[in-house]
């Protein structure tokens, strides 16, 4: 594959393959991948923020302390230089302590049920929308045109009458 790629940009397939790429990038499916892409990078943003920034914290608060990510279990010995706080988890793994970080996989883990209960009501939502969309009834058949000129032809007499 990078043989023939080398092959075509030597060639002056340059402008073939650039053309190629444009109407991959074009097709429909590709662009739809790139907004499902960002968007979900949104919801992510927006799932750690609610887990880090309201529930863990009340939580956290629940188990008696401020900040439940930062609950662990020191594994080894603490490196020589080390003289910061014992308790601080991120200057413990900073250093290079052998720290089991126990809370901040609750709170990675309960960040990642928050997104997936989110996705999920999409989902359904969107399941359910297009149940309604496929129970819409059907718009009833045009009468033929003979039956349409009939129906002029009888209001017309009726006017008259």
């Amino acid at each position: 594959m990078e043989v023939s790629i080398l092959f075509r940009l030597r060639n002056g397939g340059t402008q073939k393959m650039l053309r190629e790429f444009r109407d991959f990038i074009a097709r429909g499916n590709v662009l739809d991948l790139a907004v499902a892409v960002i968007i979900g990078a949104a919801f992510a943003t927006i799932a750690a923020s609610l887990t880090e920034d309201i529930i863990m914290p009340v939580v956290g608060a629940i188990f008696g302390g401020l900040d439940f990510s930062s609950y662990f279990v020191l594994l080894g010995p603490v490196p020589a230089g080390y003289h910061d706080s014992m308790s601080d988890y991120a200057a413990l793994k900073a250093a290079g302590a052998p720290v089991l970080g126990w809370g901040q996989f609750v709170t990675v883990l309960i960040n990642f049920l928050i997104l997936a209960f989110i996705i999920f009501l999409l989902i359904k939502m969107a399941n359910r929308m297009m149940v309604k969309k496929e129970e819409a009834p059907a718009e009833a058949p045009a009468d033929p045109a003979e039956v349409v000129l009939l129906r002029e032809i009888r209001d017309a007499l009726r006017n008259k009458g």
